[in-house]
Order: structure tokens, then sequence, then C-alpha cells
């Protein structure tokens, strides 16, 4: 049975299948979405629920049916404010983030050129602080809006408020609270270029830039994404699925030591970033396969769906990777999605 209002439909038993990217066959109680921003107070009187918020669902693995209500977010809106030394646009939860980050090079504008073909939403892009070779939104975002459940009203929350960091956020912490309606970024015509993260600088010279802008950077960004990461429209997979994990320092470098080979990043003055990817490489799992669940021969931070793997099955096999890499190297990864 479905209800249709202004604004909003409400769908009952609704499957989530083609709702997430690792192509998991859930259902949800009701599957709400919202196509008018305005409409989210009285969507949400009508459910009388907190619903799991989805964009794309290329964060989430649903490891069974899940039991409440989910919302898609459908919304589409971009709103610029020109000035002189700095622009603010204003993007709609429901935008595409690929779609707005290719936008924003073609207006001319510098900052989000690492950060393309990242699946997803624009409302999750804070949620999970989307980050890649070497740059987060974070630095890019001003303010969100979003819609307070605590409060029942429009919160406007500054950067400092969202409280980011690595992959992470105050709407990622406190769940249930904000619903992300709006984003507003600060975007220059003009900054230095983030090149440093492995492999960037040097797809660069392959490709033969030696004076590059943003629209190439973003360019290099694509070869290496699609050469190194399976397409979600091709096989399941909701990206990297597990964290780099930041150490003290001290045990970053006895890892080192004995991998000195093994990708590092300072992260301030008394932590390490290693590479997760290296880590499960190094376990042996890379390419591993359990049925239809798999990790990519590609990538091994991505895991993958062959087929028909349930979330049980992908979630067993990404807990075996988990277990793997800490008898070996007594680090525990975390992963990126969100486990339901």
């Amino acid at each position: 049975m479905n209800a249709v209002s202004a604004g909003y439909t409400i769908e009952e038993n609704a499957s989530l299948a083609t709702h997430n990217t690792l192509r998991v066959a859930a259902r949800a109680r009701r599957l709400a979405t919202l196509r008018d921003a305005s409409r989210l107070p009285q969507l949400l009187d009508e459910l009388g629920t907190t619903p799991l918020v989805l964009g794309q669902g290329s964060n989430v693995l649903f490891t069974g049916d899940y039991a409440g209500d989910v919302l898609l977010m459908d919304t589409h809106g971009v709103e610029v404010d020109e000035a002189e030394d700095v622009t603010r646009i204003a993007v709609a939860a429901g935008e595409i983030w690929d779609d707005f980050a290719r936008w924003s090079l073609s207006q001319g504008f510098a900052g989000l050129e690492n950060l393309i073909l990242i699946p997803g939403n624009v409302g999750a892009a804070p949620i999970q602080n989307i980050g890649a070779y070497g740059v987060e939104v974070a630095e890019f975002i001003e303010s969100i809006e979003a819609w307070d459940t605590q409060t029942g009203s429009v919160a406007m929350l500054d950067n400092a408020a969202c409280a980011f960091g690595y992959r992470d956020s105050i709407f990622k912490r406190e769940r249930d609270r904000y619903i992300v309606t709006a984003v507003r970024f600060a975007l220059r015509h003009s900054r230095p270029l983030s090149l440093d993260y492995a492999g960037l600088r040097q797809e660069i010279a392959r490709m033969g830039y030696t004076n590059p802008t943003p629209y190439l950077v973003a360019e290099a960004v694509r070869v290496l994404r699609t050469r190194k990461l399976p397409d979600p429209a091709v096989i399941g997979n909701a990206g990297s699925f597990f964290k780099n994990p930041v150490l003290p320092k001290v045990q970053a470098e006895a890892v080192l030591a004995s991998h000195p080979d093994m990708p590092s990043w300072p992260v301030g003055d008394d932590h390490v970033k290693l590479s997760a990817g290296r880590l499960i490489e190094t376990c042996g799992f890379k390419g591993v396969r359990e049925g239809d669940a798999g990790i990519s021969p590609r990538h091994a931070l991505i895991l993958i769906n062959h087929g028909q793997a349930s979330g049980e099955q992908l979630w067993a096999l990404a807990q075996r990777v988990i277990d793997g890499v800490e008898q070996r190297f007594g680090i525990h990864l975390d992963p990126e999605p969100r486990i339901l």
C-alpha cells in the first residue's frame, strides 16, 4: 500500500534492494521519499518515528530486514551567492554528490577536484565527512541546515558546530537527532592544489600535465579511481568499507619497522595513519571470495557483492577481515558504512 501527499510518498513493506549500493535484498517497514524539504515536519508527524535517512545507500550495510522506517532524500536545488573573495553555494541534500562536484569545477571553482566519483548524495557528505586523495569535504563546508528532531525545528550549524573528524561528525555521533536538508559550501576560484596523496602526482605526470588545473586534477583522480575501484553500477559495493587506522606514533612505527613499504601519513605530532588496504592485503584477504561475498581483487578496502550475497554473509566476511588484521598486527579496523 502506498500513501501519497504533497511533497512526499510513503510505501509500506518496501524493498531496499535498489536503495543500497551493496545490493542487499532487505526490506523496510515503511519507505518514505521526500521531494520537498518544507514538508519534512509533516512527514515526520505522519510517520510518528525518527526514520533512517538514506541518500543513495552508498554508506550502509543491511544485515537483514530493517524493522523501522526509511527516509529517502530526493530534494533538489542549488542556490549561488557570488562574492568577490568567496562564493557560497547552498545545495539540497538530495542532489547527487558527483554531479555537484563536477558542476563546481565546470563553474571554475576549486577545491572539490579530489572528491569526484564518490558515490552518494550531498546530504550524506558531511555525515561521513567524505574524503579522498588527501582532501576532506569539511574543508569547504560553511554550514549545515538540518531538522533537529529534539527541538522540532530547523537548526543551522556552522562548521565548528559540526565537529568534523576523520570520517566523523556530530551527525554521525548523534545519528537520530539531525536530518540534513541542505549543505552550504564556501568555494573559491583559486586555491593550492592537493597533490601529495600517494599516486596522484605520479598519475598527473604520467598523463603529461606539467601545470595542472583543478579540472585536470579531477581527471587524474577519475583515472585512478576507475582503475582501482569497482563501479557500484556494475558490481555491488559501498566504496571503501574499512577506515584507515590512526595509531599512536610509537605503535605505528613498530608496524612500519617490519613493513617499511606500507603507506602512512602523519596525523598531528603524535599519531600516524596507516593504509587499511595494505594491512588487509598483507593478511591475504585481497580477492578472497566466500560464495557471493568477496573482497575486491582490485582494492583490498572494497567489500563486494558478486550477486546474491546477503547482508549477513557480507558482514561475516568483513568480520573475518577485521579479526585477521587484529590477530596479525594488533590493529582493529573499523567499518566506514553503518551496519544495520
